[in-house]
């Protein structure tokens, strides 16, 4: 009995010991000769969602699924191919010739939404099924805010990034830091059990908050879109911003693109005009240079100049938009009758090197820094190769191209105390338990107090005794400047191509909006006043409702 209780002890001890090489071989020789046998997993994060100012959702991530067929779990493959092809609505043959392709691991569809897999797994035999889950960026107010917010799509690798407006600009931040799960393997590639196994959380994106209002940014689309078709328009675009921060509370561009499905989209489709396309913007750039020319008091409000006809420049000569002239006229009526001639005058007064300082303290010699992907700088030759013609046409707007949003911030300093802002569509960054809250950001001052003060009188004067009568909102004072730009084809102005535009802000006596409408190549007619000008008191009345705004008197 001894001697059997010993043996099955050796035995025993034997057993030990083969074991127990085997783990020192896969735990410890298998890791020194062969370091790559660490299982690694990327662990994504999940993508920050959008939200307008008033926490409704303009960009969220929606699970989808990926289908795969197991071909190890049945050999009833054609019942399944008929049965899959029937609830996915695929055709039954590309099924059954996918099967036969694969050996183990099929894929049978892709973005299968959570509702469609819910639905294969009551109708089907899911056994054999693996559903690998993924997110699609969902869009829910569609192409309201296109421009605004960009798309997710796929770079060359596969990955899903942010193209264009915020998706674009915050593409880091939305994205987050994707994780890891690190796992040693030893033999047929199983954990070893004193190996490495590592987990590294993922961080996911953070969200974002939005200047803009939805209300406001549903109105202004419509509106945009109602215009577009009236006056025949091959483009348009408005802005509305907050005067005292420069927070944009609402941008449509038309023609755009509905973000969920980009694909169908032309690419054209997704430029944002207002800080990717440049354009010489006419008359609403006289206030700006009567503006400098107040602040270096080389005029006043009371000043007169010479408008008894045209101003020859060598062979060219330039005249006032109908040809007609006044003889001594003010400021004031320079502006209402937006005469070019006058403005020559004004600027002959103000001299060609403050001219140019003046565009770079205005800040169109750089970009606004707005945080939209895609912004471009202004088109204005180096002061070294401007001609005297140059100063006179850049003195009502042409000759020089710029970006909407360069336009509207610094009209925007011009009648907000002098104060150049900083544009901006992002207020607030949540990351977990940590908030950043964006503030105004000022850029510099580019006219006093009182000169702001008065270039305001000025444009409320003009919308008063305009040209054209407008469908001014009862009770409001409302300050503001027509352009109507032609636009150069082949190197020559077309007369009957114009891009027809309106800048203004109310009340006028504490302005607190501003905003711009542009309209390329109307049809019904080439002048901002008969075009840019009704689109602009339109949304200015849907403001005054929906904000519930005081009459100034």
């Amino acid at each position: 009995m001894q001697a059997r209780v010993k043996i099955v002890f050796y035995l025993f001890l034997i057993w030990l010991f083969i074991v127990l090489i085997r783990l020192f071989h896969f735990q410890v020789m298998s890791k020194t000769l062969n370091s790559a046998n660490v299982f690694n997993k990327k662990l994504s994060a999940d993508r920050g969602k959008i939200y307008s100012s008033n926490g409704s959702l303009l960009a969220v991530n929606e699970k989808i699924y990926t289908l795969y067929f197991d071909k190890s779990k049945t050999e009833d493959w054609d019942s399944y191919a008929q049965e899959l092809s029937s609830l996915l609505e695929l055709d039954p043959a590309t099924v059954s010739a996918r099967i036969k392709k694969y050996s183990v691991w099929v894929p049978i569809k892709n973005n299968l939404s959570l509702e469609q897999k819910l639905r294969l797994e009551q109708k089907i035999d899911t056994k054999p099924l693996y559903f690998e889950e993924g997110y699609s960026r969902f869009y829910p107010e569609a192409s309201d805010s296109a421009h605004l917010t960009g798309f997710v799509g796929k770079n060359s690798k596969g990955e899903n990034v942010g193209y264009f407006g915020v998706e674009g600009y915050y593409n880091d931040i939305l994205t987050g830091l994707s994780g890891v799960f690190k796992s040693e393997r030893g033999g047929g590639q199983l954990p070893l059990i004193f190996g490495l196994q590592e987990v590294i959380k993922p961080i996911n994106g953070a969200d974002l908050y939005l200047t803009v209002d939805k209300g406001i940014q549903s109105i202004v689309k419509k509106r945009t879109a109602l215009a577009n078709e009236r006056y025949g328009a091959k483009l348009g675009c408005s802005i509305v911003a907050e005067v005292a921060t420069l927070k944009i509370k609402a941008l449509s561009c038309l023609p755009d693109y509905d973000p969920n499905d980009y694909q169908t989209a032309s690419p054209s489709a997704f430029i944002n005009p207002t800080v990717s396309n440049v354009y010489e913007p006419g008359s609403i750039f006289k206030p700006l240079v009567v503006a400098m020319a107040l602040e270096e008091k080389k005029i006043t409000p009371e000043t007169v100049v010479d408008e008894s006809g045209p101003v020859q420049f060598g062979q060219y000569f330039i005249r006032t938009w109908d040809n007609k002239y006044e003889g001594q006229i003010s400021i004031t009526r320079v502006l209402q009758r937006s005469s070019n001639v006058g403005m020559i005058r004004i600027q002959e007064k103000l001299g060609n090197d403050l001219f140019y300082e003046y565009l770079d303290r205005f800040g169109f010699l750089e970009k606004t820094g707005i945080d939209l992907q895609g912004e471009v700088s202004s088109v204005i030759k180096p002061k070294k190769n401007w001609y005297p013609i140059d100063y006179a046409v850049a003195s009502f707007g042409q000759g020089i191209a710029v970006t909407p949003i360069q336009m509207i911030t610094a009209f925007d300093a011009i009648i907000n105390n002098g104060v150049l802002l900083k544009p901006y569509v992002v207020e607030k960054i949540m990351q977990g338990d940590k908030t950043k809250i964006i503030k105004p950001q000022q850029r510099g001052r580019v006219v006093s107090v009182e000169t702001s003060q008065q270039i305001r009188k000025l444009l409320v004067e003009v919308v008063k005794g305009g040209e054209v009568k407008w469908d001014v909102p009862d009770g409001y004072l409302i300050g503001g400047k027509t352009g109507t730009a032609q636009i150069a084809v082949e190197g020559k102005y077309d007369p009957e191509k114009t891009l027809a535009s309106f800048i203004g802000f109310f009340p006028a006596d504490q302005p607190k909006f501003i905003v711009m409408t542009m309209l390329k190549e109307p049809s019904a007619s080439i002048w901002g006043s008969e075009t840019a000008a009704p689109l602009f008191f339109e949304i200015v009345k849907d403001l005054i409702l929906y904000y519930n705004i005081a009459s100034s008197y």
